[in-house]
């Protein structure tokens, strides 16, 4: 049988309760758990202050006049204090009869009579509810009422708080505890009394230190009840200052300040009998916003929906106010949160439990005067004080969220890897909703520095960063394309390509020293094969850096940047599937799977090749150059050089072309990209499906007819919801997982047909199975046909 020494509750209280406004947040829950009728008060009664105290202490050890130093000290007095405080701190220096006993009584008093005070008018607490509950560590009473909300399905929990262990709170705060507590029922108030400096004996177990509940004098009014927890002995030096700077940013962050004022949860703060103002926030300064997003994140029949709308209202450049509506049913919440191999179950996006939240984003040099808060200084004072998305749960304050050093949503990180809109966090103004029994999956660690970290977790984070950080940003950067020139950024993709050609070399080094005699003509023709693609990409890179900074040539630069990128992945992946293969063959059986694997790997390699080959018409000196050539052909070449990678990811491609060659004068590398990248986003997709469905069968159907030119693209996959039928098309807009998203290559087909005067849609036919669209339509202008 375990013993718990008397220590340990004092470990567990600085380990659970780390900061003062976490100890303040647990005490002032328990009020309103106690279903308090007119708030929770905090009072602060500070008789002699700190630095005072210290300063006389210095002075009676050098000073021998009794009379006159009981008389600084009772002039150094705050009258502001309660007049009993003040009143028994005096008559208790006035017991001292010499100098040494004056420094004793100095000290017992200055222990005792200042004080902080945490009262509710709530249901109170009888002598057995102290005895049963308060001093049982880690109560059940309060988690099981909780459970039981959650089975019925109830909209509110019962307690903000469940867990047993916010009582250690007032440990963090003082030495000395005192609770006055009494329920309607009773007729005198109940008191209980711990000293935590008895816990600090390290030979002492738990159930040795006597701390028990008694009756104490009558209570005010028979009908009284509530509860005031006063903690003495204070650990920290108090000042009228530190206090009004606690209610101007943690208390007043404490509550939803979103919510209206008169429908907060009633906090007040006393400094010596003086009203502490707890500010609330100005919808003025949202309606200042110059951007924002909102989200509803909703469970519609067992099944999750994200709904967000964004505004555009200032962004620095003319533009008329532009909105956008993005739906992302289950299907697309499945690619863009978890994706093809997410760390995750699918089944999370459900556990997580409904949400909403809303950000608003400031460019804090353009804010302007607002009458009713003031000059532009003040204004940016204002959204400075509340700038950070803020996690509240039956609208308290979720910690650490939204603090100044709290970086949860990752904004600063990513701002600083990206040219343009930058989205710090300083910059927005938001906050998420959440509560206990829609969401129970949510929960805060024990130590209330954030919440648990789970599969319900992870898509909440998931979530509000494709939405703030992703979505909202690339929604900005779309006006600002569509109303002001914007350079197109490839330094990412550059980079990219590097670290993948790094990989490839690496892994053809240590090939050659591990590979057999029987297998150097393939590893030559891998290394061949990076050589080719690595002129290739320095040409593409040495162009890039010499093209004039147009529209047009930015739009072509970003096509040769994802094509690049795309063989560069699929180059750094043969290697190292080679490597891998070899370093694991051991024994006598090396020769016969040798063969096996080197057909494989020079199929790869083949493959590999003919995808470096295939790029030099997309050149940006050759994408232009207009020529007559066969569509059936190229699309056959495109579906040829996939092939490895068709029969990797089991996909089956039916081609349905013309018998007679279909010719076409075009830009012939313009158009193969596009056929590239709708194979390429087309692989996705399917294996996104192949990977929930293991029956499923993947298929890929190409169509060609002429009159005018038309080819049909279509799969069996995952489809895309008609309501993003148009937006697929933008720039930026990508539903796939973090990992992979980029949101340029259906944007730059489209550009690539119109530039041929044709046409790239999606078909808004429906697909019966799914209620998605699955089918692109290519049409190229009559003319083109040769």
């Amino acid at each position: 049988m375990f013993r718990i020494s008397a220590r340990t509750v004092l470990e567990l209280g600085s380990e659970l309760i780390s900061s003062d406004i976490i100890a303040f947040y647990e005490l002032i829950k328990n009020g309103f758990d106690a279903r308090t009728k007119s708030g929770v008060d905090v009072r602060f009664d500070i008789v002699l202050p700190k630095r005072a105290y210290l300063r006389i202490q210095n002075k009676i050890s050098s000073d021998e006049n009794l009379d006159e130093l009981k008389a600084q000290i009772k002039s150094e007095l705050s009258q502001a204090a309660s007049a009993r405080a003040r009143e028994d701190f005096g008559k208790t220096i006035d017991q001292a009869t010499s100098t040494a006993s004056l420094s004793q009584l100095l000290e017992s008093a200055q222990k005792k009579f200042n004080t902080i005070t945490i009262s509710d008018s709530g249901d109170g607490m009888s002598l057995d509810d102290l005895e049963r509950s308060f001093l049982v560590i880690g109560t059940s009473s309060r988690k099981k009422e909780v459970e039981a909300a959650l089975d019925r399905g109830d909209k509110e929990s019962p307690y903000l708080g469940e867990k047993g262990i916010g009582r250690l709170s007032a440990m963090r705060l003082g030495e000395r505890l005192r609770v006055e507590t009494a329920k309607t029922s009773d007729t005198h108030i109940n008191l209980l009394e711990i000293d935590w400096a008895k816990f600090t004996d390290i030979d002492a177990m738990l159930d040795q230190i006597p701390v028990a509940p008694e009756a104490g004098a009558p209570k005010p009014t028979n009908d009284w009840s509530g509860t005031s927890i006063i903690i003495s002995d204070l650990l920290e030096n108090w000042t009228e200052t530190r206090v009004k700077e606690l209610a101007e940013y943690d208390f007043a962050r404490l509550t939803d300040p979103f919510a209206d004022a008169g429908s907060r949860p009633r906090i007040a703060i006393y400094w010596n009998n003086e009203r502490i103002t707890v500010p609330f926030m100005s919808n003025s300064i949202l309606d200042a916003a110059h951007a924002r997003v909102t989200g509803v994140y909703e469970i519609l029949d067992n099944s999750p929906v994200l709904t967000c709308s964004f505004e555009a209202l200032s962004l620095g450049f003319e533009h008329p106010v532009e909105r956008q509506t993005l739906k992302l049913p289950i299907e697309d919440l499945q690619a863009a949160i978890i994706g093809k191999d997410g760390p995750i179950d699918d089944s999370a996006l459900s556990s997580v439990g409904p949400f909403t939240f809303e950000a608003h984003w400031y460019n804090r040099r353009r804010l302007s005067t607002i009458d009713s808060i003031g000059d532009q200084r003040a204004v940016r004072q204002v959204q400075q004080k509340w700038s950070g998305i803020l996690l509240f749960r039956d609208r308290f304050r979720v910690f650490p969220y939204g603090e100044d050093d709290d970086d949860w949503l990752e904004l600063d990180r990513k701002a600083l890897r990206r040219s343009g809109y930058t989205l710090n966090k300083t910059q927005f103004i938001g906050r998420v909703n959440i509560s206990r029994t829609a969401n129970p999956m949510l929960v805060d660690q024990t130590n209330r520095e954030g919440l648990r970290e789970t599969s319900e977790e992870y898509v909440l984070l998931q979530i509000l960063r494709y939405a703030i950080q992703d979505r909202l940003g690339m929604f900005m950067r779309d006006i600002e394309k569509q109303y002001k020139n914007q350079k197109v950024d490839l330094s990412d993709a550059q980079e990219k390509v590097m670290k993948l050609e790094d990989r490839a070399r690496t892994a053809i080094k240590k090939l050659k020293r591990i590979t057999p005699p029987e297998g150097e003509e393939a590893i030559e023709g891998l290394q061949q094969t990076l050589f080719e693609f690595s002129e290739f990409a320095s040409q593409a890179r040495k162009r890039i850096e010499q093209v004039e900074q147009e529209s047009r040539q930015m739009v072509e630069m970003a096509g040769v940047g994802l094509m690049v990128e795309v063989v560069a992945h699929e180059l750094a992946r043969a290697s190292e599937n080679a490597l891998t293969a070899l370093s694991n063959l051991k024994g006598n059986d090396v020769p016969a799977r040798l063969q096996s694997y080197f057909r494989t790997l020079q199929a790869e390699m083949k493959s590999v090749g003919k995808r470096v080959r295939v790029l030099d018409p997309l050149s940006v000196s050759g994408r232009q150059r207009t020529e007559v050539f066969s569509l059936d052909a190229a699309i056959r070449e495109a579906v040829e050089a996939h092939e490895a990678q068709f029969k990797r990811h089991k996909i089956a491609v039916k081609l349905d072309l013309p018998e007679q060659p279909l010719r076409v004068r075009a830009v012939k590398g313009m158009l193969i990209q596009v056929i590239e990248n709708l194979i390429s986003n087309s692989t996705y997709w399917l294996d996104m499906r192949t990977e929930r469905e293991p029956s499923f069968k993947a298929e890929i159907s190409i169509g060609l007819s002429s009159g005018p030119p038309t080819m049909t693209f279509e799969d069996n996959g995952r489809g895309i919801a008609p309501e993003n039928r148009e937006q697929i098309f933008k720039m930026f807009f990508s539903l796939k997982d973090n990992r992979r998203r980029r949101g340029l290559g259906l944007y730059i087909a489209r550009d690539s047909a119109e530039y041929h005067g044709g046409t790239l849609e999606l078909d808004e036919e429906r697909n019966p199975q799914t209620g998605r669209l699955h089918r692109f339509i290519l049409e190229l202008p009559k003319g083109a046909e040769v």
